[in-house]
């Protein structure tokens, strides 16, 4: 079956709590507090959906976001615009099924209108070959780390150019095309992020 990339939805929350908080010492616990925050703040919430079942979800959020994460303050007193994913989780059982790397392919494509590079961390504790691995993979490069003060936890501090962004902001400037593929705008029971005018994040 096919994988579906598209946007959470409010009674969703809980499945994508647990999904969270069962994902391992690769990724911070969530309370629902914190999850609703990002529910309603965050630029970019997006959940995948395989075989009709939820396999994992991808939270980002531009330069601009007043985010109280340390690894996003790290990169935002080194890099003036980028979008920043803040965290990305993937069911143990769906792992290595291509669901990451939808979920990469679709935060690009709405990463490379507005900004130009990705940021991401990957935790360094333990054994965190696969997932360096597969963020070189898709382009992105270490640029420093950073020991978050939070959790204590040492992070590799990725980028990764967009080398879309420079000809799409020369040719459009400040007024992307109102296609739906690229407003995408959230359902009337979620918050209107999404319809945030495309100009304000470039």
């Amino acid at each position: 079956m096919s994988i579906v990339v598209r946007d959470v939805r409010e009674h969703e929350l809980d499945s994508v709590l647990a999904l969270n908080n069962a994902a391992g010492p690769a990724i911070l616990p969530l309370d629902a507090a914190r999850l609703r925050h990002f529910f309603d703040t965050a630029e970019y919430f997006r959940v995948a959906e395989r075989d009709g079942a939820l396999a994992g979800f991808l939270i980002g959020m531009g330069s601009h976001a007043d985010h109280d994460s340390s690894n996003f303050r790290w990169f935002h007193e080194r890099y003036p615009n980028f979008f920043y994913i803040d965290r990305i989780v993937v069911a143990s059982r769906r792992r290595g099924g291509g669901v990451g790397r939808a979920f990469y392919a679709d935060a690009q494509s709405y990463a490379e209108l507005r900004y130009p590079q990705m940021a991401c961390e990957v935790f360094l504790e333990g054994t965190n070959d696969p997932a360096l691995l597969f963020h070189g993979s898709f382009g992105f490069h270490e640029v420093g780390q950073h020991v978050m003060e939070e959790a204590g936890v040492r992070a590799a501090m990725l980028m990764k150019p967009l080398c879309s962004f420079g000809w799409v902001r020369e040719t459009y400037g400040d007024a992307l095309p109102q296609v739906p593929w690229i407003t995408r705008p959230r359902t009337s029971s979620g918050p209107a992020h999404a319809r945030r005018p495309t100009g304000t994040a470039l």
